[in-house]
């Protein structure tokens, strides 16, 4: 039997979970409505079919007054650590171009999506990817989502293989066992898929001092199964490109001086989610827990989900991941419910090397002889266009040479087990189609993430995937500018607050505020340990190079040696950045800067609430930023001086 919960978690639950209750193990409302020809699900269906590992989505470019929604379903793949065989591979692509938007998009949790399928074709898609050894189930809704691992392949560094391994069979051991999924989307039929570890199978039955649920379908989860999402990574001493500070779990894989594994570092209470103007709302890096045994972990790891769910918020789902949980109860008292559960002490943490950001990209050994490339996908979206083949190349390569891939926590791909014969002509299939080297990509491209927003993300209330690129040219010009050439740091960009690419642990944050509006966070730190901070509440993109000169400005004159920007930020604190700011004289730095105002700071501090806006023509706008490029000027300052002159020439008059 599960803990009796608390007062707090019995008061009238959310509609959602009301939901789970009667969905009979997530087999309704989806099954009913798979069968009725509509274009789209009722909304008490969406919230089920989460769980199947889709959201339903409305393109907004598309929408026409009075007429319907355009209506079309988002997959999302469980790929723990990130590994796609060649034939799901292969599969996606067919699927992109035969029921998708023709794309696929790498996510930041290592998985891959299709976007734009319609209703009709979602069972379709769904039973090609379970043929093609793939899984959506699980891939989103309140459950353990896909399990994140360092995707570097290493052969000769056992402590990767364990992340792997360890990433792969808490999958398992936290999969929805019910069968709605085969059920639905393969008429019943189970596809052959990896066997489970025996350890992994024992211990979902092992129940401990009351892990287990009541209810049979579900022996871990219960119909209710967890109160909101819950993210788990793996990872290993020194490398953070999992941002295991912003999971639910992270474990650090822990081995001897003979490489064997020992046990694991436990953190727990990491969440990026929040809503503005909500303060009850915030992001949370993870605490350290304890150490646990490697005989025990699966165990503790149901000890750890087993709170959440009979303790974590149902009524509020604002409130209700586990981060809320830890910073409600502190660690303390989360760390003695768990042992509740696990039937013992925690061990005391154990030290850790500092981390790193690490994204595996360029040529590689794998340390068995064979080779790896990790290549670089701008905002992971995976298409054709007049400049890069980048899908083209992908398909060719593993078409050729039947190639897995894992996908990094960054939107990147990682193609291994290449045999170094193949190296030239996969490098020659790269180059063909367009796909840069390593040493040809701007490190703030490459330290860039970015979420789909619109169109179709329903929360969306800004720009994101489409606009950084834009974006990071015109930071790339004004670094330059401010003599910042080869200076880079991690960015990123979300179309909303939720976070979903992680842009709280960012040293220079994008947080959708608007249409063309964002909340601006600075001073992350550069290996995604620290939190950033709000420095501006509404930033319209119009003022981006404004805004951001003084600070640049401030960063090159006060920066200590070998400073990043965001530890910069960090040191000398949001006040300081904002007393730069209001005081700066453009002049100072050249006289080809960003256009002055007398209350540029005071307004920026405010949160860039004023704004005048003067609509051009699109030729006129077209010839002015020819003209900006050539001079090597903001097109800002240009308008400003040629509108001032023609002022100035009516006063004479």
């Amino acid at each position: 039997m599960v803990n009796t919960p608390t007062p707090a978690a019995v008061r009238k639950p959310s509609k959602v979970e009301g939901l789970k209750d009667h969905s009979h193990f997530l087999r309704e409302p989806v099954a009913s409505e798979l069968l009725l020809d509509t274009t789209h699900f009722t909304e008490d269906a969406i919230q089920i079919l989460k769980f199947h590992g889709s959201y339903q989505q409305d393109n907004r470019d598309n929408r026409l007054k009075g007429q319907e929604k355009d209506y079309q379903m988002m997959l999302r793949t469980r790929s723990p650590g990130g590994y796609i065989p060649p034939e799901l591979y292969l599969t996606l692509d067919r699927l992109a171009d035969e029921y998708g938007n023709h794309t696929i998009r790498a996510t930041t949790r290592q998985g891959f999506q299709l976007h734009g399928v319609l209703k009709r074709n979602l069972k379709a898609t769904i039973a090609a990817i379970v043929q093609s050894m793939g899984s959506t189930l699980g891939a989103c809704g309140d459950l353990n989502r896909n399990v994140m691992a360092p995707a570097a392949p290493y052969r000769n560094r056992p402590e990767y293989e364990y992340a792997r391994e360890y990433a792969n069979n808490i999958a398992d051991l936290l999969t929805p066992q019910t069968g709605a999924y085969y059920e639905i989307w393969l008429d019943g039929e189970k596809a052959i898929s990896a066997e489970e570890r025996p350890a992994v199978i024992a211990a979902r039955q092992r129940n401990g001092n009351g892990t287990l649920s009541h209810e049979a379908e579900e022996p871990i989860y219960g119909k209710h199964y967890m109160p909101r999402k819950f993210k788990i990574s793996v990872t290993v001493p020194g490398d953070n490109s999992v941002d295991l500070y912003s999971q639910d779990v992270s474990l650090v894989v822990l081995t001897n001086a003979k490489g064997e594994l020992e046990g694991f570092n436990v953190f727990a209470g990491g969440g990026l989610g929040r809503t503005h103007n909500k303060e009850e709302t915030f992001p949370r890096i993870a605490d350290p827990i304890g150490y646990v045994d490697k005989a025990d972990v699966y165990d503790l790891m149901k000890a750890i989900v087993a709170t959440q769910r009979d303790y974590g918020d149902r009524t509020d789902r604002r409130h209700a991941r586990m981060k809320y949980l830890i910073e409600d109860w502190g660690v303390d008292r989360f760390r003695e419910k768990v042992e509740s559960y696990f039937g013992k002490a925690i061990a005391p943490f154990k030290p850790l090397p500092e981390f790193k950001y690490l994204d595996f990209l360029g040529w590689h050994e794998q340390g068995d002889g064979k080779l790896f490339v990790g290549i670089s996908i701008q905002n992971g979206r995976v298409k054709d266009d007049e400049s890069l083949q980048l899908k083209t190349a992908l398909r060719e390569i593993v078409q050729t040479f039947n190639l897995p891939l894992l996908l990094t926590p960054s939107q990147d791909a990682i193609l291994y087990d290449i045999v170094p014969a193949q190296k030239a002509q996969i490098q020659a299939i790269l180059t063909r189609c367009g796909v840069k080297g390593l040493e040809d990509i701007d490190p703030l491209v490459r330290y860039s993430m970015a979420c789909p927003a619109l169109p179709t993300c329903g929360l969306a209330t800004a720009e994101s995937e489409r606009v950084i690129p834009s974006i990071l040219d015109r930071l790339r010009t004004l670094l330059d500018r401010v003599g910042l050439e080869h200076e880079h740091f991690v960015i990123r960009m979300t179309g909303c607050p939720n976070g979903c690419a992680r842009p709280y642990l960012a040293e220079l944050a994008f947080v959708g505020n608007g249409p063309d509006t964002y909340q601006i966070w600075l001073g992350a730190a550069p290996n995604q340990t620290r939190l950033a901070q709000v420095y501006l509440e509404k930033l319209h993109i119009n003022d981006l190079e404004t805004a951001f000169e003084p600070i640049f400005v401030y960063f090159k004159q006060s920066r200590q040696p070998g400073e990043s920007f965001g530890d910069f930020c960090d040191r000398v604190g949001l006040a300081s950045i904002h007393q730069y700011v209001a005081q700066y004289q453009p002049e100072s730095i050249s006289a080809a800067t960003v256009e002055p105002s007398a209350d540029q700071g005071e307004r920026l501090k405010a949160g860039s609430k004023i704004r005048r806006r003067v609509t051009l023509q699109e030729d006129v706008y077209a010839r002015l930023q020819a003209a900006a490029l050539r001079e090597g000027k903001p097109a800002s300052q240009l308008a400003n001086a040629g509108i001032a002159a023609y002022l100035s020439s009516l006063e004479q008059e």
